[in-house]
C-alpha cells in the first residue's frame, strides 16, 4: 500500500526525520492516514476516542491541545496495519516547570487492514475524495460529536443554535468570547484560536554521512571547549573537580546533540522505533525504572521524539513565559498490544535544556 508506510515498520537503528510542509486540508483528514502537526486531531479509531477527563493537564487541570500525530504502522503485526500516535500538550506556560512531563499525554490507536472504518484499498494520494469528509464536528462512521475548539469528543451543545458542540465549559467559553457570540445561528465559521498552526509532517531517512561531513569542522571547537574547562579547573579542590567533570559531561551531551542535528536543523521529529533518543542534556535522562511498563505488562520502548525546533512554528512566543522543552521522548508498548478499538495511553518524558544551555541561546 504505497503512500501509507511513512515511517519505519520494524525496530531499527535507522532514524527517520520529520519536517513540516504545507498541505491541502483534505490531505490531513483521517481517511488519508496523515502524520501532522497542529490543527485538530485526525482520529484513527472512531471508538474510545479520549474524552475531556483523559485530556486534562495533570497540573492545571485545563484541557490540553493537540500537538501532533505520527502514522507509524508496524510490519508483521496484523493488528498494527494502521497505527497512529497522538501527542497532546498543555498551553499554560506555568505548567512547563523543569523536566515535568505531566503537562503532556500520548495515546496510541491501531487496527487491522480490514476494519469497519476505512477502505481495504489505500486512499488516493493526489486527489481529494469524491465525497469530502469534513472531520470537524462529527466522526463520519461512529457519529461521535466533536468539540468545535479542539476536535475531541464533546456532547455539550450551544443552547441557542445547537449546531456546535464542546468537550466542556472551558472551550465553550473560549468560542463564545472569540467569535460564536457574533456567529451563533449564522452559517459563518471562524478558525479556532486554541489550536496550533497546522502542517503536514513529511519524513526522510537521516543521512549520517552528510551529517558527519557537515560537522567535522566543528569537532576541534568542541575539543577546545572541553580542554579549556579542564585547564581552568585543574587546580580546584576535590568538590570543584567533581563539578567540573559533571559540567564537562553536560558539554559533551549538548555538543553531541548540536552536531547530530546540524546538517538538518529544521527537523521537528526523530523516529526510531526501538532505538535511542538524542538527549539535549546529561541531566534527567530516564533509567529503565523511570519508564513504567504498559498496562498489559510489557516493557515500553522508545519510538519517537519531538525536537525543540518545532516551537518556532507553533506561535507560542510571548513577552512573558511560554511553553517550552528541550526534547519530548515518547515510549510505547514493545508489543503494541491491542484492546479492541480503545485509545491506549503511552508514556512521555520531557527533558529541558540546562540553565547554561538556555543562556547560550540554544
Amino acid at each position: 500500500m504505497a503512500g501509507l508506510q511513512l515511517l519505519p515498520l520494524s525496530p531499527s537503528s535507522e532514524v527517520i526525520l520529520g519536517f513540516l510542509e504545507e498541505a491541502e486540508p483534505w490531505q490531513l483528514l483521517s481517511p488519508q492516514f496523515p502524520s501532522k502537526v497542529g490543527g485538530k486531531p485526525a482520529w484513527l479509531g472512531q471508538k474510545g476516542v479520549p474524552c475531556l477527563s483523559q485530556l486534562e493537564c495533570e497540573i492545571c487541570h485545563l484541557p490540553m491541545v493537540f500537538l501532533l500525530q505520527v502514522y507509524a504502522p508496524l510490519s508483521g503485526q496484523d493488528q498494527c496495519f494502521h497505527r497512529t500516535l497522538f501527542l497532546f500538550c498543555c498551553k499554560t506556560p506555568e505548567c512547563y516547570s523543569r523536566n515535568d512531563s505531566r503537562c503532556m499525554k500520548v495515546f496510541r490507536s491501531q487496527m487491522p487492514r480490514k476494519n469497519e472504518f476505512y477502505s481495504y484499498e489505500p486512499p488516493p494520494e493526489d486527489e481529494p475524495p469524491s465525497e469530502p469528509y469534513k472531520g470537524h464536528n462529527v466522526l463520519p462512521i461512529s457519529g461521535v460529536k466533536l468539540c468545535w475548539i479542539c476536535g475531541c469528543p464533546g456532547t455539550k451543545a450551544c443552547s441557542r443554535c445547537h449546531s456546535v458542540t464542546y468537550c466542556g465549559k472551558h472551550h465553550q467559553t473560549i468560542h463564545w468570547k472569540h467569535s460564536h457570540k457574533r456567529e451563533c445561528e449564522s452559517s459563518s465559521v471562524s478558525t479556532s484560536p486554541f489550536l496550533f498552526p497546522e502542517f503536514e509532517l513529511v519524513t526522510e531517512p537521516e543521512n549520517l554521512e552528510k551529517n558527519a561531513k557537515d560537522t567535522e569542522t566543528k569537532h576541534k571547537e568542541t575539543e577546545d571547549i572541553q580542554s579549556n574547562v579542564e585547564e581552568t579547573l585543574a587546580d580546584s579542590e576535590t568538590e570543584l573537580e567533581e563539578m567540573a567533570m559533571h559540567e564537562t559531561e553536560e558539554i559533551k551531551v549538548f555538543q553531541r546533540f548540536k552536531k547530530r542535528i546540524a546538517s538538518e536543523p529544521h527537523q521537528v521529529v526523530r523516529y526510531t522505533h526501538g532505538g535511542l533518543p538524542l538527549w539535549v542534556s546529561a541531566k534527567h535522562i530516564p533509567s529503565d525504572d523511570d519508564i513504567p511498563p504498559c498496562s498489559c505488562g510489557s516493557k515500553r520502548v522508545f519510538e519517537f521524539q519531538v525536537m525543540p525546533q518545532l516551537l518556532n512554528n507553533l506561535c507560542v512566543d510571548s513577552t512573558g513565559a511560554s511553553i517550552d522543552w528541550g526534547t519530548v521522548a515518547v515510549f510505547t508498548c514493545s508489543l503494541s498490544c491491542s484492546r479492541e478499538a480503545d485509545y491506549i495511553t503511552e508514556f512521555v518524558w520531557k527533558q529541558d535544556f540546562t540553565a547554561d544551555e538556555n543562556n547560550k541561546g540554544s
